[in-house]
């Protein structure tokens, strides 16, 4: 399968993209310039923001450098949820995704891409707990439609790891390795899962979206036009269309940072709400 562009905007890093399913619309952002794009406006930020689930028909929960916070997509309105890392001037956020309990997890990074310097947290009702330490870039968080697992990276070490869940979504045991891509020296990036269970994760340099059972096993790839695909997501009517997002960033070439889609036979999952 090869995806087409969906909107022409070159982003310096497209990340995060979420199709709300009440408003039935994609949202996606511009990390480095500080953008959130969907429904045909573009809504500036003070500072970097990457990732978001949704709360209702008009709000969005946003990650931004140091904090958690909602937009009223009408009024534009924000409100402070919980500080995200607001201590540390090291750290952006990056990849993020509600879980199937109405939770929020978070990963970090470091700004300059430091060395263990960021870490996966996740919001629950209120709060905002530590889950991983020591990640240099957070990605491909996401879960199983089953609610037994969640999935994440740390993109450097090119392994996803697969982490069993209890009963309120919080992890148990210790995480696995659920895909290891170091002999093919592939970057795992951001991911989703459909509803059949498999593991749609974009591949940063390669220009592509892989697929991988719920065996780990490779099943197939969408090739994207643009090198550096980030994230993909399931949207429209019946959650078959593939969104990817790419970035420009250290790239010339006039397909780079644009938005893409795809027509699938899968089916995705629909976006869990999260419960502020």
């Amino acid at each position: 399968m090869t995806a087409k562009i969906f909107d022409a905007t070159q982003c310096l890093l497209g990340e995060g993209p979420l199709w709300h399913p009440e408003r039935q619309a994609l949202f996606w952002f511009d990390v480095i310039n500080k953008r959130l794009y969907g429904e045909g406006r573009v809504r500036q930020f003070d500072e970097r923001v990457s990732a978001a689930g949704w709360v209702d028909h008009d709000t969005l929960l946003v990650a931004s450098e140091t904090q958690l916070f909602t937009l009223d997509l009408e009024t534009g309105a924000q409100r402070h949820i919980a500080p995200l890392e607001a201590d540390n001037s090291i750290t952006r956020s990056n990849d993020g995704r509600a879980d199937p309990f109405g939770g929020f997890w978070i990963g970090s990074m470091g700004r300059r891409f430091e060395k263990g310097a960021g870490a996966i947290h996740r919001y629950y009702r209120g709060t905002v707990e530590t889950l991983y330490t020591d990640i240099t870039v957070a990605n491909a968080i996401c879960f199983t439609p089953d609610r037994q697992f969640a999935y994440y990276t740390d993109t450097p070490a090119r392994q996803v790891m697969r982490q069993a869940l209890d009963t309120e979504g919080w992890p148990k045991d210790a995480p696995e390795v659920f895909i290891d891509t170091r002999d093919e020296g592939l970057n795992p990036d951001g991911a989703v899962v459909d509803m059949e269970g498999c593991l749609w994760i974009a591949q940063w340099g390669s220009a592509r979206v892989a697929r991988y059972g719920a065996d780990g096993s490779f099943m197939g790839a969408v090739s994207v036009g643009a090198r550096q695909s980030s994230c993909p997501a399931f949207g429209g009517p019946d959650l078959s269309t593939l969104y990817v997002t790419s970035a420009a960033v250290k790239l010339d070439g006039p397909m780079e940072g644009k938005t893409f889609v795809c027509e699938t036979q899968a089916t995705g999952q629909r976006e869990h709400r999260v419960i502020l």
